[in-house]
């Protein structure tokens, strides 16, 4: 679905796509965090890392009555408190779609998927 606005200019649509890019955008940016994966690439116990070009695959977005309610889908870096990496996940991803989008966030949930180490490299 996506939310339709109408100006005195034209309208503007915005789809749930570019919603998804946006908070997948924000949520990578975050101290934490390692990366986006996929809700449907989880298969025996092997997650995929996503690229930039692919964030919004790590990101369900659905926007009802022009209220947005997001899923992401993380990777943390061990020795991190996964509680505070989520909640300033949520924060910021809820700051940046609500400022950038215009439209409201109802809710913000993070799944963190993983623990990835640093390799060293």
């Amino acid at each position: 679905m996506s939310q339709t606005i109408v100006t005195e200019f034209g309208k503007i649509i915005i789809t749930e796509e570019a919603v998804s890019t946006v908070a997948g955008v924000a949520a990578i940016e975050c101290y934490g965090i390692v990366g986006m994966c996929s809700r449907s690439r989880i298969r025996d116990g092997f997650i995929e890392l996503l690229g930039k070009e692919n964030l919004s695959r790590g990101v369900e977005v659905q926007i009802i009555d022009g209220i947005v309610s997001i899923e992401l889908f993380v990777i943390v870096g061990y020795g991190t408190k996964i509680s505070e990496v989520a909640q300033n996940i949520m924060e910021k991803v809820k700051y940046v779609v609500e400022t950038l989008v215009g439209m409201p966030v109802e809710h913000v949930n993070v799944n963190v998927q993983g623990v990835r180490v640093n390799s060293g490299k």
